[in-house]
């Protein structure tokens, strides 16, 4: 590398050390410059990002109420609203590629003026490590077939030398056979006496369905097919036939309905048990049946219990029970927890109010419906109120993370020392913020349905085994809504009380860690001849098929 020379005279490297001087003050100016720039395209950027989430969180919001139910007017109403919001989402997200270009090229001025300073050493990026695959490896039980591919050199393509064995390289691909469908012959030889000619055979054992050739497997297919996995009739009908099996519907249909009956003592139990637990979630969601003669589907209800107090250290098992009613009238639910005595935790729904009125059941509230009422208000237009009410929500959701699995006495403890304080600093927040919105406003009307509920939403603090929401229950109806997307509606009334008995127990099954199938399949093929005084034998946790 050359040496500059320097002239000897002090004047004149006074006056170059002065311009170098100039020179870099202009220079750091300028990144200063560059800097602030970026900084503003990248603030640009990020404020676009969050618009267009909320965007996108407001049409998911209008889609939803555009495909559900709802008048002409109003889907015209949607249909308006959607399409302003997706002209602005496509303005932000335009200016949101500007911005990028903008803060990329901005980015590259300033690498290129910092290369001069920074040493490449500091530049260079360091090698990505490698990232270990995140595959799991196939289980060692299934079945495996193996194909051998021998090399086709017999001798080294290279010296023309003897191949001696090395070891060899195994790798796995996973693959799927047809239904394997079989036909059990049942075969009874007769005897003839030989001096009276009497015939004597052995008996034919019982059907579980009368007049039918489906044994307990398929209809355990079937059945789950259906309620667990959401395929209605006429699609497993193709499917089967793709596999060459004919099947009827109207068989299928008669055969879903005749398990259920026969399961009925099963959920019977299960309501049993489920009611005779001091704390009950409850919910309700609506479906769909075909009104006869009318060509037209009416609405009537699916109701859920759920008895799970696995939160609070409890080892007992949980489960759900689903009842079925043609409409959502109050008496239903009422009828239903007529005998019950203790903690409802249910949503604001006025059919329970006569059940808190008796005296012996406590009405416990659900936050999350409160806070979701919040939570929309914030997705449509966020202010720092909504968002500082959803971080006081979080907060306490915070704690009951913290403590969810320890004994209700620790879960009591832990909510009187903090969660009592932090729901009074919200209650009296709440009384600051309404006195400066509109009534009208729709943040003041999610904090009026909480102070509507506040004693009800209160009551986790004062239980250890009462949860903060029913979020429970209302993972307990999601096989419901999914359900209810396919086979769109119920034949008939039947079918609705057929539906309550088959999600009773399947939903227990899930949440017990059953494999539903191989314990629906066990169940079929005793319950023919089980004793009824043993029945509470058969739910799921009493049978060995947990994984």
């Amino acid at each position: 590398m050359m040496k500059t020379e320097l002239p000897d005279d002090i004047d004149l490297l006074k006056a170059m050390l002065a311009q170098h001087q100039t020179m870099l003050k202009q220079q750091q100016a300028q990144m200063k410059q560059q800097q602030t720039q970026l900084r503003t395209y990248a603030g640009q950027v990020a404020g676009y990002e969050r618009e267009i989430e909320c965007l996108k969180a407001q049409l998911d919001k209008l889609k939803r109420m555009l495909f559900g139910q709802s008048s002409e007017k109003l889907r015209i109403k949607l249909q308006k609203k959607i399409r302003e919001a997706e002209k602005r989402l496509g303005e932000i997200e335009g200016r949101l590629n500007t911005a990028k270009v903008c803060l990329e090229a901005a980015a590259a001025v300033t690498a290129e003026s910092d290369a001069d300073v920074v040493p490449q050493e500091l530049t260079e990026k360091p090698a990505s490590p490698h990232r270990p695959s995140s595959r799991k490896p196939l289980p060692a039980e299934l079945p495996r077939e193996t194909v051998r591919i021998e090399p086709v050199e017999t001798v080294c393509p290279l010296c023309g030398g003897e191949l001696a064995a090395l070891g060899e390289t195994v790798t796995e691909q996973l693959d799927i056979i047809n239904n394997a469908f079989k036909v059990i012959e049942t075969v009874r030889p007769k005897r003839a006496c030989r001096k009276c000619d009497a015939i004597v055979q052995a008996p034919l054992p019982a059907k579980l369905i009368e007049r039918s050739y489906a044994g307990p497997g398929l209809l355990a297919r079937i059945v789950v097919g259906k309620y667990v996995e959401h395929i209605p009739l006429y699609r497993q009908c193709d499917i089967y036939a793709w596999h060459g099996l004919e099947l009827s519907r109207n068989s299928m249909d008669r055969w879903v309905l005749e398990l259920a009956d026969k399961l009925s003592p099963l959920a019977e139990a299960l309501n049993r048990y489920v009611l005779e637990a001091g704390k009950v979630h409850a919910d309700d969601t609506p479906v769909k049946v075909l009104a006869p003669g009318a060509g037209k589907t009416r609405t009537s209800q699916l109701w859920v219990y759920v008895r799970d107090d696995r939160n609070s250290g409890s080892s007992m098992p949980p489960a759900v029970w689903f009842a079925y009613s043609a409409d959502r009238k109050g008496v239903h639910p009422q009828r239903h927890l007529s005998e019950y005595r203790g903690v409802l935790q249910a949503d604001a729904y006025g059919g329970y109010d006569a059940l808190y009125e008796s005296g012996g059941v406590t009405e416990a509230a659900c936050l999350a419906h409160a806070r979701r009422k919040i939570n929309d208000e914030h997705v449509r237009r966020p202010t720092d109120l909504t968002q500082e009410a959803l971080k006081r929500i979080a907060a306490l959701y915070a704690i009951e993370a913290d403590i969810r699995g320890s004994p209700e006495e620790t879960r009591l403890a832990v909510r009187k020392e903090k969660s009592c304080s932090l729901m009074r600093s919200l209650y009296d927040w709440i009384q600051v913020q309404l006195k400066t919105l509109s009534v009208h406003a729709e943040m003041a009307k999610a904090f009026g349905y909480m102070l509507k509920q506040w004693d009800a939403l209160n009551v986790f603090c004062s239980d250890g085994r009462v949860e903060i929401d029913n979020n429970i229950c209302e993972n307990a109806l999601r096989c419901v809504a999914l359900g209810r997307r396919n086979y769109l509606f119920f034949g008939s009334d039947r079918g609705g009380k057929a539906a309550a008995i088959i999600y009773s127990l399947l939903g227990t099954c899930k949440l017990n860690g059953v494999e539903s199938e191989a314990w629906l399949r066990d169940v079929l093929g005793k319950i023919s001849d089980w004793p009824s005084n043993r029945v509470h034998e058969l739910l799921p946790w009493n049978l060995s098929t947990v994984k």
